[in-house]
């Protein structure tokens, strides 16, 4: 390239003597031929110094332009200063027009050059065979952007933007056409498109989940590319395309979290989470970790979720990780741990979920969820542990299952440690969170679609009219951080999760986001088949978050509210635990389901009273 450069400034200076005295072969003088060897000793230091040579030819960005500029203008200035001293030497006069021509040819040969090679390089002869066309739908700057670095860049090929501004259509940005967002279907069809990336910086947030609903019904794989405000740097804004993530269909807004109430609930705090590997109580440990408490206590019956939590949260910070291998139901073991470590805030986490899976083991699940509860809240009771807050869920509203059960009871346990804490004046807070499916937890039927998308089907559903409420695992840890703050006692937190999903649409939903058709009458011989198997034993066609909504009152964080719904006054709830855990003893699963289930129907009818016993 300094070769080259030097040659296009030899061919610059001959062609200003040759254009100012108006002749192709002016005449060769020493003096010139200094002069010429002055121009090139002073430019090429000065375009090293510039960074001239070391931009890739390939990936020019036109900003280098403006460097070109200056880096001319300043070896021009300096061969000026030759020209001044030399005429001052004696040695000949020079045509004031020359430097000026000499600039201005100088910067075109030289740039010209440049430019050139990279349209060369980068031009070709179109799409190649290995490459897939894509539509890049947006057309602000971070979708030229975007299509600017998909050039030459893997096996991505775009034929151009799509966007909803009528006033851009049929117009080029960044030598990419424009087309109507009406016409995609016509367009998937002409170009044989696979894959639609969102620009959704490009795509205002009022609209973002009618264009995500829009393009999912295309048939093709959707993928996304975040704000450009989240993107470190642009050099990596190919890397950043992702997969369209299910929740982002759901509906949902998102309401950043209070970090007040977090830094209240967390911050130089010694905090324990039970059932820390799981899919909730790792993710509290993650968000934990981040309000540098004094100490985290990760609690947790498997060995191997508990190694991989506690190697993910030491690289996370410098926050004490004590990790404690033993089941809540251990009593010697809870204690030891919240005693010698002096725990001041508990999450209860630990817990059996699948549905199915604890129907078919009713004892398990009763000793776990149920006696697994009871004996933590009892030792953080004695312990003197400042909050404990349990991790329940929406089947335990009315639950026609075990597990929504157990977890009922588990409420009820809580609150009735809440009333005992009120009763004593202990100051503790013991308190309960209520929420949905959280996407992507262990047991949910995300990961379940998904591993059966990726294996062609088919997408087995128990019923497609079924409908859950869905939460992103992050969100969910947040909320529960911030509800266990606003807690005064004997709370139910309710997490607002929109509105319920149907679990047919959400199966049709990630099919398409995959990129595949659904199989059906109208298309037997090819995309993914749905498969409805029939209800499992213990599931309801829907889930709620209230027994009574209208008693469901409002706190300081819109995304929460608090169910006062109280204590069951005047239920001896100790005679309860006493016959089930005989039941257990005697392993007599029947029994053990009828005690379950009575003291649940019971409690529905005293579910409106308050935690001191008001109606």
């Amino acid at each position: 390239m300094i070769f080259l450069d030097t040659g296009a400034l030899l061919l610059a200076i001959w062609a200003s003597y040759a254009i100012r005295l108006s002749i192709w072969t002016p005449a060769i003088t020493s003096e010139r031929v200094l002069l010429s060897a002055f121009a090139c000793i002073a430019a090429i230091p000065v375009f090293i110094r510039m960074g001239l040579y070391r931009s890739v030819i390939r990936y020019l960005p036109e900003a280098a332009v403006w460097t070109i500029l200056k880096a001319m203008l300043i070896a021009t200035m300096i061969w000026v200063i030759i020209i001044f001293l030399m005429e001052m030497a004696g040695q000949g006069i020079v045509p004031r027009s020359i430097p000026f021509l000499y600039f201005v040819l100088g910067t075109l040969l030289i740039g010209g050059m440049r430019f050139a090679a990279k349209w060369v390089l980068m031009a070709g002869t179109g799409m190649r065979r290995d490459e897939e066309p894509v539509f890049i739908y947006g057309a602000g700057p971070t979708a030229a952007q975007l299509a600017l670095a998909l050039k030459g860049h893997g096996n991505r090929y775009v034929m151009g933007l799509i966007d909803d501004d009528s006033t851009n259509h049929g117009r080029d940005i960044g030598g990419y056409r424009v087309f109507p967002s009406t016409e995609l279907p016509q367009l998937i069809d002409r170009y044989g498109i696979k894959e639609i990336i969102l620009s959704m910086s490009a795509i205002p947030i009022s609209q973002r989940q009618a264009v995500l609903a829009r393009v999912t019904e295309l048939g093709v794989k959707v993928r996304s590319l975040p704000d450009i405000s989240d993107l470190v740097d642009g050099r990596y804004i190919v890397s950043q395309i992702r997969e369209i993530e299910i929740d982002e269909l759901l509906g949902r807004s998102f309401v950043p979290a209070d970090n007040g109430l977090l830094d209240q609930a967390l911050a130089g705090k010694v905090v324990m989470v039970t059932g820390a590997g799981g899919s909730i109580g790792s993710e509290l440990c993650r968000l934990i970790i981040r309000r540098k408490p004094e100490k985290l206590i990760l609690f947790e019956a498997s060995e191997y979720a508990l190694y991989q939590i506690e190697q993910e949260v030491l690289a996370r910070g410098e926050t004490l990780i004590v990790p404690v291998l033993g089941s809540v139901t251990d009593r010697r073991t809870v204690e030891r741990a919240i005693r010698s470590h002096g725990v001041q805030v508990l999450y209860h986490a630990a817990a059996h979920k699948h549905v199915p899976l604890v129907e078919a083991n009713v004892l398990e699940g009763i000793r776990n969820n149920v006696f697994g509860t009871l004996t933590v809240a009892t030792v953080a009771a004695e312990q003197q542990v400042e909050s404990f807050v349990l991790i329940s869920s929406d089947k335990a509203v009315r639950p026609t299952n075990v597990m929504g059960a157990t977890k009922r009871w588990a409420e009820l346990i809580v609150r009735q440690m809440a009333i005992e804490a009120h009763s004593k004046s202990t100051g503790q807070v013991f308190c309960a969170v209520r929420f949905g499916n959280v996407i992507g937890s262990n047991g949910s039927v995300v990961p379940l679609f998904k591993k059966q998308i990726a294996s062609g089907g088919p997408v087995t559903l128990t019923d497609p009219d079924m409908t859950r409420y869905f939460m992103a695992i992050p969100e969910a840890a947040e909320l529960i951080v911030q509800a266990g703050a606003l807690s005064a006692g004997g709370d139910v937190f309710l997490l607002d999760m929109g509105e319920p999903v149907r679990i047919g649409d959400l199966a049709k939903n990630m099919i398409r986001l995959a990129g595949f058709q659904i199989r059906s009458s109208e298309n037997p011989d090819s995309g993914i088949a749905i498969e409805v198997i029939g209800k499992r034993p213990g599931e309801k066609l829907f889930e709620e978050l209230f027994y009574d909504r209208g008693n469901a009152k409002p706190t300081r964080h819109p995304k929460i509210t608090r169910a006062d719904s109280a204590a069951i006054t005047g239920y001896d709830m100790s005679a309860s635990l006493q016959k089930l855990e005989r039941a257990i003893l005697e392993e007599e699963e029947e029994e053990a389901r009828n005690i379950l289930f009575a003291l649940i129907r019971t409690d529905e009818l005293v579910e409106n009273t308050d935690i001191d016993g008001r109606p």
